[in-house]
């Protein structure tokens, strides 16, 4: 059996490629040869045999289209039996919707820009195109599964696209448990004191970079309306974070909000915190917010957020719209209470105990056998006996 992988920027520790390794070191053991197409391979991978399209390109438009045409031309003279897609494009069999829908994503956006912003994003002919790509794909005669991290991405599938239920397949990513856990709190005292965050502080967590889509403006005006020495720490990079250090200082919260910036290592910080909170924007399945609840802290989280449904679920936190920082604050003001952020923190982490690596892989496996023929599989099966 051969399977083709499409994603256009490979690199060994992305959420995507996190997602496919364990899953493509399984098949690949069973004599399932997976070719990746990718502009630029970095010499790494699960023993994944490397195809290179990387067509000319100047901005992100022709980057993309470009390379959707090189690529499906490129499969199109394959012997794949089965193609897999982390981009948006007409000739995959299996789509995995991973950052979500670009159409659900652009009107949540547009909820919270001005007239000029939105009319801006309007006319962007890089979103136009990939709006048009994302419904000619959902909408097209080939696609015969997609891989949905998140309830929320399936029912937005369906709602906008028609896409049968039967074909979307919901499958977590998956956390481990036991980098992420709640002995990560012996960091605690260490990473309060270098920040000069009270020990009796009530510390609130958002992880993530691209503060705008991450919803860091409401989770700064939620803090104001929290009384001293509640705290909020932001681990992650942005273009514009001068600005909201500067919207944090009108507010008064010189000192209790912490821009920490990228980190190699954010653990410490999850061991540091009393709870995540995230108003996102749009996030599919943000694995911030599953590492957080690994470590045993409830969350605080958007409806826009796939996190909301396993926090709902399993009562490991609290849900408010996005940009309602009335409602955020509510929350976070609930969770000053010690013996509630430790009941829903332990549910929080009961919650993703089964989002294990084995287990994801063992869903993905199962999809494909669904979709391959099953006499492809057996003559896979053969030739991986006889190697042995």
């Amino acid at each position: 059996m051969r399977l083709a992988v499409i994603r256009q920027r490979y690199t060994p520790f992305g959420g995507a490629e996190r997602f496919l390794e364990s899953a493509l070191a399984a098949l690949i053991e069973h004599g399932v040869a997976v070719t990746l197409y990718t502009r630029q391979w970095p010499g790494s991978g699960p023993g994944l045999e490397p195809r290179i399209v990387n067509p000319f390109h100047i901005g992100g438009l022709w980057r993309d289209a470009g390379f959707a045409r090189a690529v499906c031309k490129a499969i199109s003279q394959s012997d794949a039996d089965l193609v897999q897609s982390h981009e948006r494009l007409t000739c995959c069999d299996i789509f995995r919707a991973g950052d979500g829908v670009h159409a659900a994503w652009l009107d949540e956006r547009m909820r919270h820009l001005s007239a000029l912003s939105r009319l801006g994003v309007l006319v962007n002919p890089h979103h136009r195109y990939r709006l048009a790509m994302e419904r000619r794909m959902f909408e097209g005669a080939r696609l015969r599964a997609v891989i949905c991290n998140s309830k929320m991405v399936k029912e937005d599938i369906h709602a906008r696209f028609g896409v049968p239920a039967e074909r979307l397949h919901v499958v977590y990513n998956a956390v481990d448990s036991d980098i992420y856990t709640p002995a990560l709190r012996a960091h605690r005292l260490r990473v309060r004191a270098r920040l000069r965050i009270p020990d009796n502080a009530t510390v609130f967590l958002q992880v993530g970079s691209g503060f705008e889509r991450k919803g860091v403006a409401t989770s700064v005006d939620a803090l104001a309306k929290l009384a001293p020495p509640c705290h909020l720490i932001v681990v992650g990079k942005d273009r514009h974070v001068r600005r909201y250090a500067a919207h944090a200082r009108a507010l008064g919260l010189s000192g209790r909000v912490t821009l920490a910036g990228a980190q190699a290592d954010p653990r410490p910080f999850y061991g540091a915190a009393d709870a995540f909170v995230l108003p996102t924007l749009y996030d599919p399945c943000p694995n911030a917010a599953l590492e957080a609840m690994a470590c045993a802290l409830p969350v605080v989280t958007s409806t826009r957020s796939g996190a909301a449904e396993l926090a709902l679920e399993h009562d490991a936190g609290f849900v408010a719209k996005p940009g309602d920082a009335d409602a955020f604050a509510a929350h976070m003001r609930a969770l000053c209470d010690k013996a509630l952020r430790q009941r829903l923190g332990a549910n929080a982490r009961n919650a993703v105990l089964p989002l294990t690596s084995d287990a994801m892989t063992a869903r993905l496996v199962a999809l494909y056998r669904d979709l391959l023929d099953p006499e492809v599989l057996a003559h896979a099966g053969a030739q991986s006996e006889t190697a042995g």
